[in-house]
């Protein structure tokens, strides 16, 4: 597996890196349990194959324009509690879009924030990106007080291909 084009970013209290094939518990588990994924659309990865495969199509990817993605990890531990990416980048290379995910027992710790405004500051000064959009579902309040606190603007219409999910967006 080659390298990702993701450089390791760093908080206070995280460390932010490139998925690696040691990593595939974890991203098994971030992908398919049901409670991680009760506002999320996405294909499980349940079995170690399924999140290998995944792991290799984020850090060698085949088609497109490449997503930035990290772990997400406590700055004294190298296993990751959650992931956090910038992807569907616009064709300019001026828009992305963010996703995130975290392992339920670091929720409510800011940890999720810490990382965001990490991502944020290195999506508009490091990349030069002129919005950052996200999409959550209605339901996801903490997700939407995330979104809120970090000062993103809600849209007034729902996603066209899914009216349960908002869009969110913050302009450099």
């Amino acid at each position: 597996m080659s390298k990702s084009s993701s450089p390791i970013l760093k908080t206070k209290r995280l460390l932010l890196r490139a998925l690696k094939s040691e990593d595939w518990e974890m991203i098994s588990f971030l992908r398919s349990d049901p409670k991680i994924n009760e506002f999320v659309d996405r294909p499980k990865a349940e079995t170690k194959e399924a999140a290998l495969t995944f792991i290799n199509k984020i850090i060698s990817p085949v088609d497109g324009p490449p997503a930035q993605y990290w772990g997400i990890c406590l700055r004294s531990k190298d296993s990751i509690i959650g992931t956090v990416c910038l992807w569907n980048f616009s064709e300019d290379r001026t828009q992305a879009e963010l996703g995130y995910d975290l392992n339920y027992e670091f929720q409510g710790k800011g940890y999720m924030n810490e990382c965001l405004n990490e991502i944020l500051r290195y999506g508009f000064q490091d990349l030069n990106l002129k919005e950052i959009s996200a999409m959550t579902h209605y339901n996801n309040v903490a997700s939407i007080k995330l979104l809120e606190r970090l000062g993103f603007l809600k849209e007034e219409k729902p996603f066209e291909g899914d009216p349960n999910l908002l869009i969110f967006r913050k302009s450099n």
